[in-house]
């Protein structure tokens, strides 16, 4: 025992040095100034480690509780600052560069097993013939009954070169089919697709900013210029969580002339603090662009959307953006490990942050609140001096509502059901007209109709949950005994009857089923291009491009609208 303590005392004096001397080169007065702290604290942490490792009841696996302190402890900071294993490196490298060992399929859970839902066009399990609906009952020889969607993408990526061997099963196959598929270096590209909406008007979408999106980006838009008479953009950034900063700011210099300033960093380490500027002559600093977001749109998307609008240089059209205005960065650490770090905030060309969330200061509960309407502060674009603000995302120069589907429609779509619809009828349809052209009709709609008549997609419509609410509270309040008879009229009125819904909402119904289908002949690029023409954002875009006098009043800061007010309040 005197012997475990010694080497116990020697671990803990080392992890002290360590902790020190590593953070010396940042700020010696800071260390100097937290010495005592920090050693204090280490030496408790290092205590509760060796007495939980010696005398707790149950054995209890080092590496598990260390990894379980360290998440805990980072999750008191934001959600950004993470401990990435060795094991996890793979997984980081991904969201980094898109790029990862494997076979170039998505998979989903469908009851015990899981099913394939997207072979990537051009990589291995698409040149194997694996298609959407395919069902993988074993892996290298494996069952994989009861594993879960994470399990068995662990099990499918792999070093490029070596074989997985799949058992599938397939919808009107008498008998399972056994694939030999090899594995790949799989890059998903950061541009999806692109094209033209109109006869002068392209479209790029981007959903994410790994590394080389910018040179997609460009590649895109060159292109464009070159099949047709381009004259404006649409640039689609829904739903793009961000990524690379330098990438942001290789995408902004496309679009701003050189020298521009487009983003900056400040932090704590005064060394760190960087400001980017356009380094390269714009490829085209004229063209009038509409940029799209929503919420999903984050982080790198936010620089760009932020900056292009701060300069006056592009429309931005939906709605409020997510509100990240972090920066991270990734720091090696002992045994491969790595430390994923806030260290900075990240300001547009106005100066603004848009950092939505006040992490630094949390509530009593450990929740985190908005940036009070108090600390929000406008500022001025760079060109026209329009009135924008900080803290909570960009808010566009033209808002519009978010499309939500109805709960039929989700329903449907969660249960699995449009896209079981769409591998039968791809089994009957060998082929079908391009993704503009193919529409479904009528006949089909019924054929999906009589398709689910037989299925399970129960749901609740908001009227409903909203009467259960309530009678929920009439019941605390004893009030419900009494009103019985009007709550049982009420719900009777309100029970949501399937037949009317499905043909209440066909519309939005049929949309999801044409892009589902066209995936399966088309791909992604199809998937994409299917939704084009039904997007009332893209609609709205393409108006706000074609009226020269509404764009530039937009930039000039002259447009106003009845909704035109930033949404101060917070929900």
């Amino acid at each position: 025992m005197n012997t475990l303590k010694s080497v116990w005392k020697r671990f803990k004096i080392g992890i002290i040095a360590i902790a020190i001397l590593g953070g010396s080169f940042i700020s010696y007065s800071f260390v100097n100034d937290n010495f005592f702290e920090i050693s204090k604290n280490l030496d408790i942490f290092a205590s509760v480690y060796r007495e939980l490792n010696i005398y707790y009841v149950d054995d209890a696996d080092p590496g598990k509780l260390m990894k379980k302190g360290i998440d805990a402890m980072l999750e008191s900071l934001d959600p950004y600052t993470n401990y990435i294993t060795e094991a996890d490196i793979e997984d980081y490298r991904f969201m980094q560069t898109g790029q990862y060992g494997g076979i170039g399929a998505t998979v989903r859970q469908k009851g015990e097993y899981q099913v394939i839902t997207d072979p990537y066009e051009g990589w291995p399990a698409q040149k194997a013939d694996l298609r959407a609906g395919d069902i993988l009952l074993e892996v290298d020889g494996k069952s994989v009954k009861g594993k879960n969607t994470e399990e068995i993408s662990k099990v499918l990526k792999g070093q490029a070169k070596t074989p997985i061997k799949l058992l599938i099963k397939r919808e009107g196959e008498p008998k399972p089919i056994e694939k030999t598929i090899m594995r790949e270096e799989i890059k998903i590209k950061s541009v999806p697709y692109s094209g033209f909406l109109d006869k002068n008007t392209g479209y790029i979408k981007l959903t994410g900013f790994t590394q080389d999106a910018g040179k997609e980006v460009k590649d895109a838009f060159q292109s464009l210029k070159q099949k047709g008479d381009l004259k404006a953009l649409v640039f689609d950034l829904r739903g793009n969580p961000g990524g690379l900063l330098n990438e942001a700011v290789n995408i902004c210099n496309l679009f701003v002339d050189k020298g521009q300033e487009i983003v900056s960093t400040k932090g704590k380490v005064k060394d760190w603090e960087k400001d980017y500027k356009a380094v390269y002559e714009a490829v085209d600093a004229k063209i009038p662009i509409v940029i799209l977001v929503n919420r999903g749109s984050a982080s790198a998307s936010e620089i760009v959307s932020g900056c292009l609008q701060d300069l006056d240089r592009a429309v931005i059209l939906g709605q409020r953006s997510f509100g990240k205005g972090l920066v991270q960065t990734t720091r090696p650490i002992s045994y491969n490990a790595q430390l994923k770090v806030t260290t900075a905030k990240y300001y547009i060309p106005s100066g603004r942050c848009i950092q939505a969330l006040d992490y630094s200061h949390r509530n009593e509960d450990g929740s985190v609140g908005h940036v009070p309407d108090s600390l929000i502060t406008p500022f001025k674009t760079v060109k026209s001096k329009r009135t924008v603000y900080n803290g909570g995302g960009i808010m566009p120069d033209i808002k519009m509502d978010a499309e939500k589907l109805s709960p039929i429609t989700l329903s449907l779509s969660n249960k699995m059901l449009i896209f079981d619809y769409a591998t039968q009828y791809s089994l009957k349809h060998p082929s079908i007209a391009t993704p503009k052209e193919f529409q479904l009709t009528d006949a089909d709609f019924s054929d999906f109709v009589s398709f689910i008549s037989d299925k399970e997609y129960d749901y609740s419509t908001k009227s409903e949950a909203e009467l259960k609410d309530l009678k929920e509270i009439a019941t605390t309040e004893k009030y419900y005994d009494g009103a019985k008879a009007e709550f049982d009229a009420l719900k009777n009125k309100l029970t949501h009857n399937k037949a009317e819904d499905i043909q209440k909402n066909k519309n939005e119904i049929m949309l999801l089923l044409r892009e589902e289908i066209v995936s399966r002949y088309y791909y992604q690029n199809g998937r994409i291009e299917a939704t084009l023409n039904g997007d009332p954002e893209i609609k709205r875009a393409i108006e706000v491009l074609n009226d020269e006098n509404l764009y530039n009043s937009i930039l000039a800061g002259t447009y106003k609208s009845p909704d035109d007010k930033p949404e101060m309040k917070k929900k």
